[in-house]
């Protein structure tokens, strides 16, 4: 069965990143895909208010959850939204999770996973320092789930650099593992490729690896 792998440069502006995402899911309908993957923060990259995106979300007021339900409904197809901020269900001011959230072809919300390890480094860059749990809380769980196109395990970006998490998914039957990402330009020349490669000799796994670009 085929699997779209998407990648995107996406922004601050939440409207104009799900139109191209909805362009680009089109197109993967359109080539036959069952399952889709977006990037990290496919929605919102570098938006400067987190908390107020995740607790609209949690609220019902935000624009991304009814969007991935309409737009897995309309196109028939399952998807791993990349990652948005939500708090943990049924507490809508706690801090957020980094959430993966995975949406069957009825438009129905089926996984989440937070993620587990976050991004606090020193990094030879512009920015030099990045330290993701300023906006984020960090997961406390594997996740796994039967789709389509096999038994998905999930994980995000900066947990490709601790492999004990990824043969824990293939002790629980992950026969295909997500890792949608935005690594930082210096980080993503340097160790993107090799860690993905390594992730799936490790656990003979398909890594499906949905980046930003740009």
């Amino acid at each position: 069965m085929s699997i779209a792998v998407i990648q995107m440069v996406s922004q601050a502006d939440i409207a104009r990143n799900l139109q191209t995402a909805r362009e680009l899911l089109a197109e993967a309908a359109e080539a036959g895909a069952r399952l889709a993957v977006l990037p990290e923060n496919f929605a919102a990259l570098g938006h400067p208010q987190v908390p107020a995106i995740a607790r609209a979300e949690a609220e019902g007021l935000g624009p991304i959850l009814p969007w991935l339900s309409a737009v897995t409904r309309e196109f028939g197809l399952w998807l791993v939204a990349g990652t948005i901020a939500l708090p943990p269900d049924g507490a809508p001011g706690a801090r957020p999770n980094a959430c993966s959230l995975v949406y069957d072809d009825q438009g129905r919300r089926v996984a989440r996973y937070d993620k587990l390890h976050l991004f606090d480094a020193e990094v030879a860059d512009s920015r030099a320092s990045y330290r993701e749990s300023d906006d984020y809380a960090a997961g406390e769980r594997l996740v796994v789930v039967d789709t389509p196109v096999g038994r998905l395990g999930l994980s995000v970006c900066y947990d490709l650099r601790f492999p004990e998490l990824y043969g824990a998914l293939r002790a629980a039957g992950a026969e295909l593992i997500a890792a949608p990402s935005a690594f930082t330009q210096v980080t993503g020349e340097a160790h993107w490729q090799v860690l993905i490669r390594a992730r799936a000799i490790e656990t003979q796994c398909y890594l499906l690896a949905a980046a930003q670009g740009g």
